[in-house]
């Protein structure tokens, strides 16, 4: 189970990191043009924060076995991200394109009780 886990980190975390990273360095115009419902500019780089935020959380607290509780505080951060992601996106209407937000939301929250529960 521990390795499963890691692997999961790791790929959320290699995903969290682009689209933090992402929404962080693109202009706020560019992005807005590309979403069907509008949002603020500082909530687009708060969420890019938070993305990338977390997914360092999902790695090096458990790497380093410094503060190791913060990566299932992390997943579960990444997973109330996702949740909203998957609001966002019924609210616009697109139905078909929540299901990724939703899987990655459920693999959030895979690693959240995987690291409270399975493998400590």
């Amino acid at each position: 189970m521990n390795i499963a886990l890691w692997i999961v980190q790791a790929l959320l975390a290699a995903l969290f990191l682009f689209a933090g990273g992402v929404k962080l360095v693109m202009p706020i115009e560019e992005m807005l043009k590309q979403m069907p419902l509008p949002l603020p500019g500082w909530f687009l780089r708060f969420t890019a924060v938070v993305e990338l935020l977390g997914a360092i959380g999902l790695i090096l607290p458990r790497l380093l076995r410094i503060r190791p509780g913060l990566t299932p505080l992390a997943a579960a951060g990444l997973t109330i991200v996702m949740i909203g992601a998957v609001a966002y996106t019924l609210a616009a209407g697109d139905v078909a394109s929540a299901l990724m937000p939703l899987v990655v939301g459920l693999l959030c929250a895979f690693v959240a009780y995987g690291r409270w529960r399975l493998a400590p």
